[in-house]
């Protein structure tokens, strides 16, 4: 069958959305199924990843100014992601499907909403949403949020009664990689130190809040023994400027571009410094306990979840890093507070959500045969 994606990645979206995508991709490729995504050409999209992992690309042009070419355009905090109204999106997106009718549309993006949805309906046999926001209607066969302190209610009103509703991260999108590495590591995290730090604030990092981490650990108590291992990827506006800092730091750090051993790198790491979005799922699958940096809005519930179930530290406001972590270190340094956080994260997902996605999917697609 024919799956087709609409999700972007930018400088100001981030790349969560298109990898999240193609994550649920990669399961289904290894069933039989032919996966198309249809991506805007945003600065800092990631088209060539997608090409390089064996997808079918189709990019829709960027029409830079044309966000309020509607009057509908400005309802959302999100619509200026999409770069154009969303008729023209649901346009341009229709004309790609045409004469190939898909399987499934599967659409990761806050800019979208019922209407396009409806509209690309009759190019496509169901419709999949993901969304992190339960902030608008959605008319889909399934209904993906896999985050954590959300439930099934909060998503009334807003999808058809008919819905599969895929709630909480039992579902998050993992690769394959992090559940056969799950086992392995959870066994090592025990009596455990700061002696290795990951930090990793989304592939972007458009406000440069790296350096900003650096600053602060710079003036903090950690030890000048601590290992900093920093994931950005090429389009990070402040790659140069986090080079300098690592260079001139009292730590020893590494600066990582474009990694393709995540999970490697968490399995490596004692504690995590990073941003609380979809990236927690994979920290959590590994049991790395993290200090969460908010850097969204659409971040705030999950960070104050996670922080609630004792897998995570969150800190609010990047004005607050250099006070918090002058007092981290001395509860972090506790080796059982460390553990604890550990066993708590392991147990919030097991990494086997895409396998459950795509059953759901296949479930939801019979249900209307």
């Amino acid at each position: 069958m024919l799956v087709a994606f609409r999700a972007d990645a930018s400088v100001q979206i981030g790349t969560g959305h298109v990898m999240r995508c193609l994550t649920l991709a990669d399961e289904l490729a290894g069933l039989g199924h032919h996966c198309l995504f249809i991506c805007r050409d945003h600065e800092g999209h990631l088209g060539e990843l997608i090409q390089r992992k064996g997808f079918e690309l189709c990019m829709l042009k960027n029409h830079v100014g044309l966000c309020s070419e509607s009057g509908e355009t400005g309802d959302s905090q999100y619509s200026e992601w999409l770069g154009v109204s969303w008729e023209k999106d649901s346009k341009e997106t229709q004309e790609l499907l045409a004469g190939r009718k898909a399987s499934w549309v599967v659409v990761d993006h806050y800019a979208l909403d019922v209407r396009w949805e409806r509209e690309i309906a009759e190019h496509s046999e169901q419709i999949m949403v993901i969304d992190d926001l339960a902030d608008r209607e959605h008319d889909c066969a399934v209904l993906l949020d896999q985050n954590l302190g959300r439930f099934h209610r909060d998503y009334n009103g807003l999808v058809p009664s008919q819905t599969l509703r895929l709630i909480g991260p039992h579902y998050a999108l993992l690769r394959s990689e992090f559940h056969e590495l799950r086992g392995e590591f959870l066994e090592r995290r025990q009596a455990m130190q700061c002696r290795r730090i990951l930090i990793s604030l989304g592939g972007v990092d458009q406000t440069n809040v790296t350096s900003q981490v650096l600053s602060a650990l710079e003036s903090s108590s950690l030890p000048s023994s601590a290992k900093l291992d920093i994931v950005l990827s090429s389009s990070a506006p402040a790659l140069e400027e986090v080079r300098y800092k690592a260079v001139h730091s009292r730590f020893e750090v590494a600066v990582n571009v474009n990694v393709t051993n995540m999970a490697e790198r968490m399995c490596w790491a004692d504690l995590s410094i990073g941003a609380a979005g979809s990236t927690s799922w994979e920290r959590c699958c590994l049991g790395l306990p993290a200090v969460l940096v908010v850097l969204a809005q659409n971040q705030v519930a999950g960070a104050a979840a996670l922080e609630a179930s004792g897998a995570a530290i969150k800190i609010d406001d990047t004005k607050q890093l250099h006070e918090a972590f002058r007092s981290l270190w001395a509860a972090l340094s506790d080796p059982s507070r460390l553990e604890r956080m550990s066993k708590a994260a392991a147990a919030i997902t097991d990494g086997l959500g895409v396998s459950r996605v795509v059953q759901a999917m296949n479930v939801a697609g019979s249900r209307d045969q």
